[in-house]
């Protein structure tokens, strides 16, 4: 029987259901084609995945390989020039109110405080002020940063602003997480810390996460699955199943032969992309 903590995790339906279940994403064969002055440039070609609800998936592959662009098509950011994207079974027309959004930087108004930061969401959506201020509260105690409610953001390390960033993409409860590159701009040290927070938060809120992220170690340690990009124009390589408990302590997590089964096979396909190009 599935325990709470992955009944959670996974909307209320054990591992096994999931499978069966509708996809919290589909991406469908979906293409990008931009025209610049010079040609026209495939960005993405015959990219299909589905994402369980409360499945968290990493994507990995060489720069310019379409990863960001391809967070942006969830996000409805952008629009595919052919195949399509849906959300809970919905066809993405645009910005939606289901998903949350994470950036390599913070982005965080200097103006006002981390709280204040964080209720920005809550403004820009016209949540209920009593109901968003709970929630910013209970976000606050998840993401450890009790005492800097009130602190502005040149007084917070770049590990809590990203906390706080965070913080802010989860206020009204996306079902889906998206993430591009969020820790890059962090020191290994934080950024170790930080991926042991985003795995505590993602078991305890149950939240769809897809994340773009250069690191094979990140992508390994945080996911359920790993999918890996060719250069462009960017398609699915491999999808590689982790077989990682939900709950992971760092070091012993990177020590198993699971973490190192999946990342030697990560940098074999990146090294065979990069020989090939």
């Amino acid at each position: 029987m599935p325990n709470d903590a992955m009944l959670k995790r996974t909307g209320g339906l054990a591992r096994e259901d999931v499978a069966t279940a509708a996809p919290a994403v589909r991406i469908d064969d979906v293409a990008v084609r931009f025209r610049t002055k010079k040609k026209d440039v495939t960005a993405l070609r015959d990219v299909s995945l589905d994402i369980g609800a409360g499945e968290f998936v990493a994507i990995v592959g060489p720069s310019g390989c379409g990863k960001s662009t391809l967070l942006k098509l969830v996000a409805g950011l952008l629009s595919p020039s052919s195949g399509e994207v849906l959300l809970g079974g919905e066809r993405v027309r645009g910005p939606r109110p289901d998903t949350g959004y994470v950036f390599q930087r913070a982005a965080l108004l200097d103006w006002r405080s981390a709280r204040r930061n964080i209720l920005l969401q809550a403004e820009m959506r016209k949540l209920p002020a009593e109901r968003a201020r709970a929630r910013a509260d209970e976000l606050i105690r998840t993401a450890g940063l009790d005492g800097f409610e009130d602190a502005y953001p040149h007084e917070l390390s770049g590990g809590m602003q990203q906390r706080v960033a965070l913080c802010r993409a989860l206020l009204h409860e996306p079902p889906v997480l998206l993430m591009d590159e969020p820790f890059g701009a962090l020191d290994a040290l934080t950024r170790e810390q930080l991926n042991v927070e985003l795995n505590r938060i993602w078991r305890e809120t149950g939240t769809t996460v897809l994340l773009v992220t250069h690191s094979i170690a990140e992508a390994v340690y945080l996911a359920d699955r790993v999918v890996v990009m060719s250069p462009r124009p960017g398609t699915v390589t491999e999808v590689i199943e982790v077989g990682l408990r939900p709950e992971r302590g760092y070091a012993e997590t990177l020590a198993s032969a699971e973490f190192r089964g999946a990342t030697g096979r990560i940098r074999e396909l990146l090294g065979a992309v990069s020989a090939h190009d």
